[in-house]
């Protein structure tokens, strides 16, 4: 008997993040999707950061959060498929083919992911098209989108699909 499909499981791992707003803002996405948060140190702020809090505004409860020492723990404690999100991509992130689990990289703000991760994965890199003027866009909407994308191709299984005004249920 052929055994089950592995069932779809979505995280974010954020690579030496920065900007405490950025991982607030990526943590409420988070949060309200279900999607497991990697914070891979070093990191530039602390957890108990202000702005890290206030962003995150009151859904620190509903988030799946884990803090690694560094990439080699991560990668020991998590296998799956991994998808890397950079400007340097030859693929646009809509072409990739998300099931299983699945884990969205994501670098510093300054810098992006290690060059010498994203040559060992090229084949995973993933790219979101933008003028060629822009040099990036900003990480937690760059987040937002490729999660937002592997719900979609996932039909947004167990979420809520439909809205209703106030009195007209």
């Amino acid at each position: 008997m052929p055994s089950a499909p592995e069932k779809n499981t979505l995280a974010v791992v954020l690579v030496e993040p920065e900007i405490p707003q950025n991982t607030g803002n990526i943590a409420r996405t988070c949060a309200a999707t279900g999607t497991a948060l990697h914070l891979i140190r070093p990191l530039g702020f602390e957890i108990s950061d202000r702005y890290l809090k206030r962003a995150g505004l009151d859904y620190w409860q509903y988030l799946d959060l884990t803090v690694h020492d560094n990439l080699a723990d991560f990668f020991r404690a998590n296998p799956g498929a991994y998808w890397f999100f950079t400007t340097k991509g030859e693929r646009r992130y809509d072409q990739a083919r998300f099931s299983g689990k699945t884990y969205l990289f994501f670098g510093k703000e300054t810098k992006g992911l290690p060059e010498d991760l994203l040559r060992a994965n090229r084949d995973t890199c993933l790219r979101l098209p933008m003028r060629d003027s822009i040099r990036s866009l900003n990480l937690s909407n760059s987040v937002a989108i490729a999660v937002y994308e592997a719900l979609r191709q996932w039909d947004f299984e167990g979420f809520q699909l439909r809205g209703s005004f106030p009195g007209e249920d």
